[in-house]
Order: C-alpha cells, then structure tokens, then sequence
C-alpha cells in the first residue's frame, strides 16, 4: 500500500506490492506517480527507432526482438506507475526478465554463423521465463523477482567483460559505459528507497524545479533505459563486427548514439 498521507486519485486504491518515494497524484489528477511515469519515454521511444533501423538493416529478428522488448519494458513501467495497480506492475516487472533473458542469447550468440539458432540455450532461458513466472505469480515477492533479474544481470556483466577482455577490447569504452550508466541508475534506486522520508521533507521546503531533480526513480528509469540501451548497442557491435560489418556509432542531433554499419567491401 501506499505510504500515509498519499493522495488517491484517477486509479483509485493502490493495489501494487510496491511502494516509491514519489508523492502520489501531486501533478495529475490522473497519474499516480507523474514523473516515475513519464520518464519511462527514454525506454519506449528511442528503442521503437532502434528497432526500425534493425528492420531496414536486415539485422536478425533476435535484436529487433531486444529493441522491442525494451519498449515493452518501458510501456509495462509506464502503466505500473501511472496506475500503481499489482496487474500493472506484473505488466513491469515480468517483462523486465523476459527481455534480459533476450539480451542474454544475443550475448551468447554473437559469435555464430548468421542466423543461427542454439535451441538448447533457447529452451533453458524460456524454461527459466517460465519459473520465475509461475513462482513470482504464487509467493508475490518482489524480492524473489528482484534476485532473479539480478542473476540475468550479472550473467550480461561477466559476458560483456570477457568480451571487451578477451574478444574485442576496443569496445571498452561501449560496454563499460552501458554498465556505469547501469550502476548509477541502482545507486538513485537504493537512495530513492533509503532515505525516502528524507526526500520527501526536503522536496517540501525546496522549490518544485529542485524537488524534480530528487526523484530519484525516475532517474532509475531514465539510467537503467540508456544503460539497456548501450547494452544492446554493444551487443550488436559485437556481432555486426563478428559478421565481418564495418559497424560505427553516431550521435543522432550529438546527443543519441545510434549504430551505423555496411558490409565489408570484398578484396
């Protein structure tokens, strides 16, 4: 339930497993938590592109899938915080395992022949979807889940080091940047949830443009969507350079970067 003193609104009674820092229906009427929700843009949006450009590229379905998975993550968060409803946060946490266990087949398979499929790693990790599901359906711990996620987690990190390791060590820069991102948005989160009362009395001696910059799951959202962003940004370097691609990043506008590729010109 929601801590005392929050307000109800549009979506009526909290019915989520869940509680954050942010004052509830402080901006709208109609949206629980505002700004948990609306940063949840930076994970719906520039993957949907992602997504595109991996369409017009050729690229295999196994990365549209991550781009579009990572929208579905955002789209499920939007709605959990927006309504703070247990229907809608099953909506955000389910699919967070489902797309790292996405991210975790391209990691393992960027190294094959194109379009291959291992279908032994394939059945493992749905068969692990599939666990974690069923369990978390019937124990309702968000601890439960949050080990789980942890464990998909940790699996991406000691990849992505053996790669940058051992395989291509120029990638550093990418796949160090995506884990930093990552780190920072789990440091906020565990801010957000420890020092709550905190925040909250000092969101309400501050003016509201400095009590935005406190909300700190919000900036969870907006790090961890960048950081799962470059992951996938990495994981398809890694790939494309396996496949003997010629891959660059970009920065869109100099801000949003963006992989650019085109096959290796033959000799």
């Amino acid at each position: 339930m929601a801590p005392a003193g929050d307000r109800e609104g549009y979506w009526g009674p909290t019915t989520s497993t869940l509680d954050w820092c942010e004052e509830n229906y402080t901006v709208t009427w109609y949206i629980a938590e505002f700004w948990n929700t609306v940063s949840n843009l930076i994970m719906i949006i520039p993957p949907i592109f992602g997504a595109i450009q991996s369409v017009r590229g050729g690229l295999e379905k196994r990365y549209i899938a991550s781009y579009l998975a990572l929208t579905v993550v955002g789209m499920g968060s939007w709605c959990f915080h927006m309504t703070l409803k247990y229907e809608m946060q099953l909506l955000d946490e389910l699919p967070m395992i489902y797309s790292c266990c996405i991210f975790v087949y391209c990691m393992f398979e960027c190294f094959k022949t194109k379009n291959s499929v291992n279908y032994h790693l394939l059945f493992t990790l749905v068969l692990f979807s599939l666990i974690v599901t069923t369990v978390y359906l019937k124990v309702k711990e968000p601890v439960f889940h949050q080990v789980m996620y942890g464990m998909l987690v940790f699996t991406l990190v000691v990849r992505s080091i053996y790669i940058v390791t051992w395989v291509y060590p120029w990638l550093r820069g990418l796949g160090y940047t995506s884990l930093g991102v990552f780190l920072l948005g789990f440091l906020l989160w565990n801010i957000d949830n420890i020092f709550c009362d905190s925040l909250r009395n000092f969101r309400k001696k501050v003016p509201p443009i400095i009590a935005v910059t406190t909300q700190f799951h919000a900036w969870w959202h907006i790090l961890t969507g960048l950081g799962s962003y470059l992951h996938i940004l990495f994981s398809l370097y890694t790939r494309t350079l396996y496949l003997r691609y010629r891959p660059k990043v970009k920065f869109l506008f100099g801000i949003w970067p963006v992989i650019l590729f085109e096959p290796l010109r033959k000799q």
